[in-house]
């Protein structure tokens, strides 16, 4: 066993023994290893084969993409001081080392040549996936630019790298500056008893009297949707939204990273022969182009918006009329929406939460797991990187492993904001069998208070169904081949299919009657509850939908024809696609693309569409059970593992969507699912 934990690639990530001091020394040796390799298998002179070129290649690569992503991983979830500038430190050697990579051209011309070789038609079909992703991805990386633009392009991805880390750790950093001490308790009027309880133990803790109110959604949103004060609830809603601004600290300001950020971008585009960055983004996902996007996007939101502006004129009156609120701010709008959805449906998010404590809602999370794929979710042991961390596998009908996966649940100061999945370990097959594959999953949920269980939101539940459908697509998989197994290969604007395609067991009957339990009395939730939720389930879907369209078309216009150094700014832009979508405008201090991480330090950039796109796909494909009249359908089910998730990148996101309905997608049962269709299907559990 090595003595730098990083290197050990023999069993689990040893989460009890890695430290910042390890990065430097590991990625350094890693990094060589790997340009050895790189030299050896491109000066080889016999002809580029599986076995001889791209396996070994792959392979030797593997080692170093687990290490650096235990690094970014642990720069993610414990974002200390110590870890931050262990990352920040081989940030750039490791973009400096894939931009080498991606420009090699004696790689290129060797995966060209096994492109047009007579092996090729013979190899698996997912290793054909992989060929042909590694020369599209070699042209994107810029090998074909000449040798003297080469040098620019590396430059271009190490900042870019760097800035993508530098605006998360701003967003971070902002997040955790403000607190806000509340010692009147009259402002405490209408949170409930849970959110008052964290806010005094977060008080008590910093030794200070009252309680604490901070930016993390735990405690943040409870003071935005139930809070009475209205002081209160601007204050928090003006703190968070001009995050990393130009109102703050300088040094924690996004705004000046942004514009850098879509400038590369577009250079970026420029060097390979494109005309805008989204074109580069969608060069890798199922749109065909920034036009199919837009016209997809226009009329979502021409299907839609009628209904966003019904919902906006009855919350307007309702504000008026009933809570005296003469204009409807923006911080008004999770509180005056929580209001009328207790008067119109006669229950609170709060009255609900009661009923989701984590330990019923984990068993029924495994039961709809075991339910739908006839495998096993048992506890296990490996050493973690906190003490909230839980450990699971998921074992086949005869107790053989098939995957595994790390559960971390709770908000954290030193944890990024959002939920996530990511890949530890990637299925593969190697010289001692399968390499089984192992997850993250990452939530920011409330930890427990008062000595209860912690209990989740309704929302909650649907995140924590939603990652677990990303951590399945991973875990599993049933490809061999690294390129493509599990979530790897597959495009971009699909891989959200199996995550929301989860979210709509949280909404069937047969599911949340034996995943709830209330927090106090220990009573299951009463179907009378169920029935006003289902009620509800639509209830803004409106609004919701055209906010998410709002986005996506902001993000799509920002990078096919936004120029970041003409006269019209980010801010305009966003105002203009605010203009043409959205319904509600909210002030114009708020500075919301300054916390727009999904596009500048995740990989959403010309991407953020996928999510209504994938929906399209989830919709249509949960619709085959609604079809089938069970959520179990045991063939349906069986149908989606082996089209859908088990295949992984292995084939086209189309083809398997074809495999699994029979067709191409139809929107349809998105509009359904979001009450804007009549729904025909009222067989399901779900009543």
């Amino acid at each position: 066993m090595t003595d730098n934990p990083l290197l050990d690639f023999s069993g689990l990530p040893r989460f009890d023994t890695i430290a910042p001091t390890h990065v430097q020394p590991a990625i350094t040796q890693l990094l060589a290893d790997n340009r050895a390799l790189i030299e050896r298998l491109a000066d080889d002179p016999q002809a580029a084969s599986w076995d001889n070129f791209a396996a070994p290649l792959i392979d030797g690569g593997e080692s170093l993409s687990r290490a650096w992503g235990i690094v970014g991983h642990l720069h993610s979830v414990n974002d200390i001081p110590d870890w931050r500038e262990a990352y920040n430190l081989m940030l750039p050697e490791v973009s400096r080392f894939y931009a080498e990579l991606g420009q090699n051209l004696k790689l290129f011309a060797k995966y060209k040549a096994l492109l047009e070789s007579a092996e090729y038609p013979t190899l698996s079909s997912a290793r054909r996936k992989i060929i042909d992703n590694e020369v599209r991805d070699f042209r994107l990386s810029g090998a074909e630019l000449a040798e003297d633009e080469k040098p620019r392009f590396q430059a271009i991805q190490e900042e870019l790298a760097a800035l993508a880390a530098k605006f998360s750790e701003n967003l971070l950093d902002a997040t955790n500056a403000f607190t806000e001490i509340v010692t009147d308790e009259a402002e405490l009027s209408g949170l409930p008893a849970d959110a008052i309880q964290a806010a005094r133990e977060a008080a008590e803790k910093d030794g200070k009297a009252g309680w604490k109110f901070t930016l993390h959604m735990p405690s943040y949103w409870p003071v935005l949707q139930f809070a009475d004060s209205r002081r209160l609830r601007e204050a928090l809603y003006r703190a968070s939204v001009t995050r990393a601004s130009e109102f703050g600290p300088a040094e924690l300001d996004n705004t000046p990273l942004i514009l850098r950020i879509l400038e590369l971008r577009r250079e970026e585009a420029r060097m390979l022969g494109y005309a805008n960055y989204a074109e580069v983004s969608l060069a890798s996902k199922m749109a065909g182009s920034v036009g199919q996007v837009l016209v997809f996007l226009s009329d979502l939101a021409r299907k839609t918006r009628p209904f966003a502006q019904k919902d906006v004129a009855e919350l307007s009156a309702f504000a008026r009329d009933e809570l005296g609120l003469a204009t409807l701010e923006a911080w008004d709008m999770g509180y005056a929406s929580e209001k009328l959805r207790e008067k119109r449906y006669a229950f609170s998010e709060q009255d609900v939460k009661a009923y989701f404590t984590e330990p019923k809602v984990l068993a029924g999370l495994f039961h709809v797991v075991e339910s739908l794929y006839g495998v096993r979710v048992k506890p296990d042991n490996a050493p973690a990187w906190h003490e909230d961390v839980r450990f699971f596998r998921i074992e086949d009908a005869s107790g053989e492993l098939i995957g595994q996966f790390y559960l971390d649940p709770y908000a954290r100061e030193i944890k990024r904001g959002g939920a996530w999945m990511d890949e530890a370990i990637a299925r593969r097959r190697c010289a001692a069998g399968i390499q089984k594959p192992v997850a993250y999953l990452a939530c920011n949920f409330p930890r427990p208070v008062g000595g209860k269980p912690a209990t989740f939101s309704h929302n909650d539940v649907e995140t924590l169904f939603h990652e677990a459908g990303h951590g399945l697509h991973h875990l599993l998989t049933r490809v061999d081949e690294l390129g493509v197994s599990g979530i790897r290969g597959v495009e971009w604007d699909a891989v959200e299919l199996p995550s929301q395609f989860m979210e709509n067991y949280c909404w069937e009957w047969s599911v949340l009657s034996r995943m709830s339990r209330h927090v106090d009395t220990g009573e299951p939730l009463p179907r009378e509850l169920f029935d006003k939720m289902l009620a509800a389930r639509n209830f803004q879907s409106g609004m919701t939908t055209v906010r998410q369209i709002e986005f996506a078309l902001f993000d799509m216009r920002l990078h096919s024809d936004f120029d970041p150094s003409g006269e019209r700014g980010v801010l305009d832009l966003l105002h203009s696609v605010r203009e043409e979508v959205a319904v509600i405008f909210p002030p114009a201090w708020n500075r919301f693309p300054n916390g727009f991480s999904h596009i500048f330090a995740g990989g959403y950039a010309a991407g953020y569409y996928s999510y209504k796109w994938a929906e399209v796909l989830s919709a249509d494909s949960y619709a085959a059970f609604e079809e089938a009249g069970d959520p179990f359908d045991a063939c349906a089910g069986q149908r989606f593992l082996d089209e859908i998730i088990a295949v992984g990148g292995a084939r086209s996101a189309l083809e398997n969507f074809r495999a699994f309905r029979g067709r191409d997608p139809d929107v349809a049962a998105l509009l359904r699912h979001s009450g804007m269709i009549v729904s025909q299907y009222s067989g399901l559990s779900r009543g």
